[in-house]
């Protein structure tokens, strides 16, 4: 009776293992033909499961459901769209489930982008259209959610690369860029902000002209100074990018009309800083701007190895502008807006920077 019983007990434990090794193991879909499977954020692991089913993923829900209470695969489930693709088996599904590995977009923001650039790069990406976009950088409900004083998410994006899921919400898509921004942006750097009297606005808007004009790492505080420095004299900060923020592209080649034209970024035309950032600047950028070098320098230009010629008075930085002039080190229009910087600066007066 016993060697029966057991027998029996054996032959069950065979057909439930065959049973189970067919509902996990046999493929559900043995084709080339592609299969999406969104699974909406809030979704329970129970409708989950449904939906795997109605598309041919699984066989038996019941089972599933019970393997992922088991294994805890329902307590984590993350929200996105699911790919499937030639042979598939259950099992395939739930470890694909286990691993999170839904749909994603990378996106890189680089140093210096402004957010026009951002918003082309988030809808080539298909994380949002472009009217989107503007409406939640520029919405004014949004920007206080956020705690951003400004007048826009301009120079809150911090650059990196991304990877989102597709189908996420386009507003936690830049949440997840300016929380990058907040953690970078340290409680120490808050406090050395503090100490020199800049909020964050003014921090990262000092940070977005330095991140615009330095390209040798080793002149960022020193450009960062420059402007510090014009700053305490109350002199215009004179810096060439804000001239074209909001106009053109800072891939375009600034003219002197450029450099006269009235806006309220244009540091040509207004004293102190502008009322916001205009680009996104990267770490190296904002520690620069709040540890400025001890230098006395006022003025900067720029030569052709993208480094500058640093000056303390006017005629130093005018032999500086000769110098590269005589040396052919600079881009061709620079004597033009050379020119036109003298123009703006006046007779003699010390109050103007040559870009």
């Amino acid at each position: 009776m016993i060697k029966t019983l057991t027998h029996l007990a054996l032959a069950g434990l065979l057909f439930f293992g065959v049973f189970i090794g067919y509902q996990l193991f046999m493929p559900t879909k043995d084709d080339s033909a592609e299969v999406e499977v969104q699974i909406s954020e809030g979704t329970a692991f129970r409708e989950a499961v449904s939906i795997l089913a109605k598309n041919g993923l699984i066989r038996s829900e019941t089972l599933f459901i019970v393997i992922g209470r088991v294994s805890g695969i329902d307590k984590r489930i993350r929200a996105g769209f699911y790919v499937f693709s030639g042979q598939v088996t259950p099992y395939d599904v739930l470890l694909k489930l286990r691993l999170g590995k839904v749909l994603e977009y990378e996106v890189t923001v680089v140093e210096g982008d402004s957010l026009l650039e951002i918003g082309k790069k988030l809808a080539d990406a298909k994380l949002m259209s472009p009217d989107t976009f503007k409406d939640l950088a520029y919405g004014k409900a949004f920007l206080k959610e956020l705690d951003i004083d400004s007048r826009s998410i301009e120079g809150y994006l911090y650059p990196q690369t991304y990877r989102f899921s597709k189908g996420a919400k386009p507003a936690s898509v830049l949440k997840v860029m300016v929380q990058k921004l907040r953690e970078e942006f340290s409680e120490d750097l808050e406090k050395r902000a503090a100490q020199i009297g800049l909020s964050e606005n003014e921090v990262l808007t000092l940070a977005s002209i330095i991140e615009k004009e330095a390209v040798v790492d080793n002149e960022r505080t020193i450009i960062s100074a420059v402007y510090h420095n014009r700053l305490r004299k109350g002199m215009p900060l004179q810096a060439d990018p804000t001239s074209i923020y909001g106009v053109k592209s800072s891939r375009e080649r600034i003219t002197r009309n450029d450099l006269r034209r009235e806006t309220e970024y244009n540091t040509y035309v207004i004293r102190g800083l502008p009322p916001g950032p205009i680009a996104s600047p990267g770490i190296k950028s904002i520690k620069a701007a709040l540890y400025p070098a001890k230098v006395p320098y006022i003025y900067f230009v720029a030569k052709n190895d993208s480094s500058h010629y640093f000056s303390r008075t006017l005629a130093e930085h005018n032999a500086a502008v000769a110098r590269v002039r005589a040396g052919k080190q600079v881009q061709q229009e620079l004597p033009e807006l050379a020119a036109e910087a003298e123009e703006l600066k006046g007779s003699g007066k010390e109050n103007r920077k040559e870009k």
